[in-house]
């Protein structure tokens, strides 16, 4: 009995898995599909014709017939615009990334590991900030950056990012769970709580560390909201305002370029599975 159900459940999950790579699959394989190809396969309403023809309404094309490059040669090479917002992503990300993992880890270390009058309430002030939407702080946000003169800068997008909330909650929760014996053990050694910060908690809080280096990431590099309200430059534009717009152009071009921007998220997922699956275990544990 138990066997049946471990089989029915597997099958369920292989079959659960497959609906969801199945548009990232067709997304891969339509990338290597010329132009007119995908415009056979794809039959759209488009005209008279069509409308009478009920049989093309829905068409899916998974293996082509004649693998083509070219959407690739256009994207990177013919299509300097491309690469410019691919790199305007990177250096939005990178800086927003690398500044919230530092920030957020010092402001968990003291919320759970220092106690201060008012901890708590701080804390539970960071919980209600963090679920709020980002729509309700879009027009406080904008007013102090405009304050600052700080609009079409690319300052206007790191900042925001980077003194997010989230992260804080996260590696406080996988911090709470470090043993204290080890911050009194580094203190009678001599440790000043810089190093015990540097020398005991990092070390021992990688994979909260490494799980928000991945979820920022992810999120940031699929920023839309932003970039629209403060950047006022289509050149600063990240790629995914890009994406938006690129349906405009060849169908094969904007399946090419899918592919190559979901290229660094999918390879960050990858690399950091185990420790991003480590960390969000961890950040729920109550001691």
């Amino acid at each position: 009995m138990y066997e049946n159900k471990r089989v029915k459940l597997t099958i369920f999950l292989m079959l659960t898995a497959l609906i969801m790579l199945f548009p990232l699959m067709m997304t891969i394989t339509n990338s290597f599909m010329s132009n007119e190809e995908i415009l056979s396969s794809y039959k759209t309403l488009s005209n008279e014709s069509q409308k009478e023809d009920k049989s093309n309404f829905f068409s899916i094309k998974l293996i082509p017939e004649n693998i083509s490059i070219r959407q690739y040669y256009e994207t990177l090479i013919a299509k300097h615009k491309f690469l410019r917002m691919f790199w305007n992503s990177v250096f939005l990300v990178t800086p927003i990334v690398a500044i919230q993992v530092l920030i957020s880890s010092m402001a968990a270390f003291v919320f759970s590991k220092i106690k201060f009058k008012g901890r708590d309430i701080l804390f539970f002030t960071y919980i209600v900030i963090m679920l709020m939407p980002f729509q309700v702080t879009l027009v406080p946000n904008y007013i102090v950056l405009d304050k600052l003169g700080l609009i079409n800068n690319y300052l206007a997008i790191i900042f925001p990012g980077a003194f997010g909330a989230f992260g804080v909650f996260l590696l406080r929760q996988f911090m709470i769970t470090i043993p204290n014996e080890y911050i009194e053990a580094a203190m009678v050694d001599g440790c000043s709580l810089i190093k015990i910060f540097f020398k005991v908690i990092l070390p021992l809080s990688k994979g909260g560390i490494a799980s928000l280096a991945i979820l920022s990431f992810i999120d940031n590099w699929n920023m839309v909201e932003q970039p629209l309200i403060f950047l006022n430059d289509i050149n600063k534009y990240p790629l995914s305002i890009y994406l938006s717009k690129i349906n405009n152009m060849e169908i094969g071009i904007a399946f090419a370029a899918s592919v190559i921007y979901m290229i660094p998220m999918i390879l960050m997922f990858l690399y950091g599975e185990n420790y991003l699956i480590d960390g969000i275990s961890h950040s729920g544990i109550k001691r």
